[in-house]
């Protein structure tokens, strides 16, 4: 369409200038003293387009001739530019490639070329970035090789070089590397220092928390890991299985490292809703609460949620973390000296008639029951759940247990079988 515009165009010109000039008797007369000139108006139209476009050209042509020095110095510039860039990404290559020496060497030519450039007085655009990168690999390749001063040196003019405002992204780049080589270094108070000194949008971001993550674990600040946890886990940083793994290995950790009760009570409350209910945390918590002589009766309300979700899902919950619970609970009856309070009483009684059938539940009742001094009731569930329990160590206690109703109703000889078979285990 539009060589056929064009197309027209020309012909609307030349008609145009046919009409014009075909027809056109006029005259152009030169005065030139003694001499008289006439010329054709056509021709002296032509020959004043021609000279417009002679002399046009003629001082393009020399306007080039002497723009080929700053052309030549131009060129010369940008070659030293173009190999400045191609240094560096030979550079980047190569330490992806883990090929750090060459890394080195090219990062260190790239370097060269922007000094030689800014002594010449050319500006690059974004100069900072390009030199603060080139210090960056640099640094890199020597941490992988293990030479630390020279290291330290480079991302400190990294450091020096991305101080501009443009180049923020780059320098809280540089700052994260640090704290990574830190990390690697076993100094996790190093690599906190780093993080710290990143601005409050760079410090939250999935890679920023995961090694302060790795950070704090390594300091063993457990209190801010399980904080940068949940920070990683509402960022959706691991999958929900890993996220929760994590989470439950930082709230036991919080409350083992509680030595009292008074700790252990802040523990708890620094803990959120979801990790209460998880059932290895409330688990430990309450055996913990009993191992330091707290009041049993907040180990047992640490418990309730537990339970009732046992009760509400039991085929969600594994062997391992029933017979964990009823050791809970079981740790209660022995440390307290009162007796069970009467709503556990009942959930413990009404569960074992739900399931009646099942030996854990017996063998817990039959415990509450000894609390209770109901030597009848738990000598029935402690018979019913021995022949049944599948863990060794309630089978033990279980046996423990009959050998004690059978001493307390006198019968020795019953006594030393269940004790015999206890030990048999």
């Amino acid at each position: 369409m539009r060589v056929i515009v064009w197309l027209l165009a020309l012909f609307a010109t030349a008609v145009a200038v046919a009409l014009m000039m075909g027809n056109n008797q006029s005259n152009v007369t030169l005065f030139w003293h003694p001499y008289r000139v006439d010329l054709s108006l056509n021709l002296v139209l032509i020959a004043l387009v021609v000279g417009f476009v002679v002399l046009h050209l003629a001082l393009r042509a020399l306007s080039a001739l002497f723009a080929m020095p700053q052309q030549a110095l131009r060129w010369r510039l940008q070659q030293r530019e173009r190999a400045m860039h191609a240094a560096l990404l030979d550079g980047l290559s190569h330490q992806l490639a883990g090929r750090f020496l060459r890394a080195r060497k090219a990062a260190e030519a790239a370097l060269e070329q922007e000094k030689a450039l800014a002594a010449s007085g050319h500006h690059i655009a974004h100069a900072e970035k390009l030199r603060a990168l080139s210090h960056l690999v640099t640094a890199e390749s020597a941490h992988a090789l293990q030479d630390r001063s020279t290291r330290d040196e480079h991302l400190q003019l990294a450091l020096a070089s991305s101080d501009q405002r443009d180049a923020q992204e780059t320098r809280e780049g540089v700052q994260m590397r640090a704290a990574r080589w830190a990390l690697q270094d076993r100094d996790p108070q190093q690599a906190l220092t780093w993080l710290d000194g990143m601005s409050s949008g760079a410090g939250r971001r999935t890679l920023a928390l995961r090694a302060r993550l790795k950070a704090a674990r390594l300091a063993g600040h457990t209190d801010s890991a399980l904080e940068t946890a949940r920070l990683l886990a509402k960022h959706r940083a691991f999958s929900d299985a890993a996220a929760q793994s994590l989470l439950r290995s930082l709230a036991l950790e919080t409350i083992s490292d509680a030595y009292d009760v008074a700790q252990l009570q802040s523990a708890w409350a620094r803990l959120d809703r979801n990790e209460h209910q998880m059932p290895e945390v409330a688990i430990h918590a309450a055996q913990r609460m009993v191992q330091l002589q707290g009041p049993v009766h907040q180990a047992r309300q640490w418990l309730l949620p537990v339970w009732e979700h046992w009760m509400a899902q039991p085929d969600s919950w594994t062997e391992s973390q029933t017979i964990k619970l009823i050791h809970a609970l079981e740790d209660g009856f022995a440390a307290s000296d009162q007796a069970i309070d009467l709503p556990w009483l009942q959930r413990i009684e009404q569960a074992q008639q739900r399931f009646p059938r099942d030996a854990n539940l017996q063998y817990l009742a039959g415990m509450a029951c000894m609390q209770q001094q109901l030597w009848g009731k738990a000598q029935q569930l402690h018979t019913q759940s021995v022949q049944h329990l599948q863990d060794r160590e309630l089978k033990r206690r279980s046996l423990r247990a009959l050998a004690v109703l059978a001493e307390q109703r006198g019968d020795e000889a019953a006594a030393q079988d269940a004790y015999r078979q206890a030990a048999m285990v």
